[in-house]
């Protein structure tokens, strides 16, 4: 109970400090809201020369465009979550602090991540999908069991997420430097994630590539949920398999990193 009250405090406190970056908050809401519409509209020009592309009519496509957009920020698809700060406490030795605490190192980011990933979802990406649906007819369900099926998917989502992005943060206890790791996951994410076009418009053998990756669980299957194309069950498992392997990853390497702090005399 302890421990699960220190957890949920950490979440709260993440949520509390992003609220706090308003201006950094409106300015994104603006930059999404117009990338939003840029991207619509080149949508709605692709999608009227080839109907039914990827198996979405067009509500669909628009639909999924600004559920990327909402997502964006949400889940660190282009960087920004708390892997930079993490990164910077291991470049400078601070991570020993981490260490010292009463906690698990990986369950307090975690926290820290999911507390943030929250608000930037209500604070961030909540009104760019809102004004999406005043500008274009999107595939939304009325079914409110369909949306409380998304947001479990949103949920696990978030958690892979930060899966991948834990295990690139572990990176800089080797490279010291992580700058070059993060910007090759901010270039991977951003095309296997699906946020320039729905991965089931990819073709043959690279279709099938990435939607079995991980950045599949992050926007295609949560949009997929939403839109009814995707099977509530076997999208739950797709994620939370993910979720587990990428963790388990995760507390290996945290465990031969933090074998390393020692050895260092950190």
């Amino acid at each position: 109970m302890g421990s699960g009250r220190l957890y949920a405090a950490v979440a709260a406190g993440g949520f509390r400090r992003y609220a706090t970056y308003r201006a950094a908050t409106l300015a994104g809401v603006f930059t999404n809201t117009v990338f939003g519409l840029v991207l619509a509209y080149t949508y709605v020009a692709l999608w009227d020369e080839r109907p039914g592309l990827g198996g979405y009519d067009q509500a669909q496509a628009l639909t999924y465009v600004w559920l990327g957009q909402a997502f964006l920020s949400t889940l660190a698809l282009g960087g920004g979550g708390v892997e930079s700060e993490l990164m910077e406490r291991i470049r400078t030795g601070d991570v020993a602090i981490d260490l010292y605490r009463p906690a698990d190192l990986q369950l307090w980011w975690l926290s820290a991540d999911l507390g943030r990933a929250v608000f930037q979802l209500l604070g961030r990406g909540a009104v760019p999908f809102a004004v999406g649906g005043l500008f274009f007819h999107l595939a939304l369900p009325a079914d409110p069991m369909t949306w409380a099926a998304f947001l479990g998917a949103v949920a696990l989502a978030m958690v892979v997420s930060f899966a991948v992005r834990y295990l690139v943060a572990l990176s800089a206890f080797w490279l010291l430097d992580g700058t070059g790791v993060a910007q090759m996951l901010m270039i991977t994410g951003t095309f296997c994630s699906g946020m320039l076009l729905p991965l089931n418009v990819f073709p043959g053998a690279l279709g099938e590539v990435v939607r079995a990756l991980p950045w599949s669980a992050m926007l295609q299957a949560p949009a997929d949920v939403l839109m009814g194309e995707a099977a509530v069950p076997g999208t739950y498992a797709f994620q939370a398999g993910w979720a587990v392997v990428l963790l388990a990853a995760g507390r290996l390497l945290q465990s031969v990193a933090t074998r390393r702090v020692v050895v260092q005399g950190g």
